[in-house]
C-alpha cells in the first residue's frame, strides 16, 4: 500500500471518538497492571502485527489485552494458553467496557477497572460503563488508522537511532491518542503546580516527536514536535518548507502537516527531515550538547 495513505479527520471523527475512548478503558488495565516506569513508560501502548498491544503484564497470571485491528477484536490472552476475544464492531464504549471486566473476571485477573473513567476527555465525569453514546465503528477507517500508525512508527523507529542520550520508546498514547518519541537530556525540571502526571512526564527537560491524528480543535492529521521546557526564541528557528510553528496552549508546536508530508516527492525524507529540524531547534535553543548525542544510523561503536 501506498506510504502515508489519505486519513481525513472529518472522514472519521464519529469513529476516531470512540477508538479513543475503547484505548483508555484498555489503557486504564496497562496502568493498574504494569510496572512502574519513569515518565509513564510503562501506560502507552506499543504496536503489532494486527493492532495495539499493551505487551505483557502480571504474574498471576500474566496477560496481555490486544486490539486486533484487522478482524476488529478486543483479545484477553494469558501465558497459559487461555483467551476471551470478542468483537469491536457494532458495540458501544459501555458494551467494550462490560465486555473487557467480564474477559478479566473469566481469566482470573485481578484488575478493578469497573469504576474507570475517560482521561483528560469532554465526558470525563462519565464512567465508561454508561458510554452508550460512543458506538461508531467504520472498520476500514480503523483499519486504516491502524496502517498509518504501524508506517509513522517505523519512521520514528528510523528517526529515534539517531540519538545516543535517554530516549524513550516509541509508544501510542492512550491519554492524547498520538504516537511519539521523546529525547531527553538530564536537566530536572521543577513543575509544582502541575498535576503529578504531568510532573512525572516532564520531570526532565525534552525535546518530543510524534504525530495525531486530529482533533476538534485542530481537525487535521499532523506530525509534530515541541521542547519542554520550551527556551526562549524557539518559535523564531527555520523548519523545513509546508512546516510552520503553531502557537498552543502557551507555548509552540512544530507542525508539518500530513498531506504536506504525503504528497511530497519523498514522504519519508519529508517527515525526517522535519523531525531533526525540529529538534534541533529545541535542543540548540536549550543548550544540549547536539554534536555530542548524534547517532549515525543507529551506532555508538566509536571503531566504526
Amino acid at each position: 500500500m501506498e506510504l502515508f495513505p489519505p486519513i481525513p479527520y472529518a472522514g472519521w471523527s464519529d469513529t476516531l471518538a470512540t477508538v479513543h475512548r475503547v484505548a483508555q478503558v484498555v489503557g486504564r488495565v496497562r496502568l493498574l497492571a504494569s510496572p512502574r516506569r519513569n515518565h509513564w513508560w510503562n501506560v502507552p501502548f506499543h504496536l503489532s502485527g494486527r493492532g495495539i498491544t499493551t505487551r505483557p503484564m502480571g504474574l498471576d497470571p500474566t496477560f496481555t489485552v490486544d486490539l486486533d485491528l484487522l478482524d476488529h477484536r478486543l483479545d484477553v490472552s494469558t501465558t497459559e494458553g487461555r483467551r476471551v476475544s470478542s468483537s469491536l464492531l457494532g458495540r458501544s464504549v459501555a458494551d467494550v467496557h462490560a465486555g473487557l471486566v467480564a474477559a478479566l473476571t473469566e481469566l482470573g485477573i485481578d484488575v478493578d477497572i469497573a469504576d474507570a473513567h475517560p482521561f483528560d476527555l469532554p465526558d470525563a465525569d462519565r464512567p465508561f460503563s454508561a458510554d452508550t453514546e460512543h458506538a461508531s465503528w467504520d472498520a476500514a477507517a480503523v483499519t486504516r488508522y491502524f496502517q498509518v500508525l504501524s508506517q509513522v512508527n517505523l519512521v520514528l523507529e528510523e528517526f529515534a537511532g539517531g540519538f545516543s542520550g535517554k530516549t524513550s520508546p516509541v509508544h501510542h498514547f492512550w491519554h492524547t491518542f498520538d504516537i511519539a518519541v521523546t529525547r531527553f537530556s538530564d536537566r530536572v525540571v521543577d513543575l509544582p503546580a502541575a498535576d503529578p502526571v504531568t510532573r512525572e512526564a516532564y520531570s526532565r527537560e525534552v525535546v518530543s516527536s510524534g504525530f495525531w491524528f486530529g482533533d476538534a480543535s485542530y481537525p487535521d492529521p499532523a506530525f509534530y514536535s515541541y521542547t519542554a521546557p520550551e527556551p526562549a526564541g524557539l518559535e523564531t528557528e527555520p523548519l523545513p518548507e509546508g512546516a510552520s510553528w503553531l502557537a498552543r496552549g502557551g507555548s509552540h508546536l512544530a507542525v508539518l502537516p500530513y498531506d504536506v508530508a504525503r504528497t511530497a516527492p519523498d514522504p519519508r525524507a519529508a517527515v525526517l527531515a522535519f523531525y531533526e529540524a525540529a529538534y534541533t531547534a529545541g535542543a540548540t535553543r536549550a543548550g544540549w550538547d547536539v554534536a555530542g548525542l548524534a547517532c549515525t544510523d543507529g551506532v555508538t561503536d566509536p571503531l566504526r
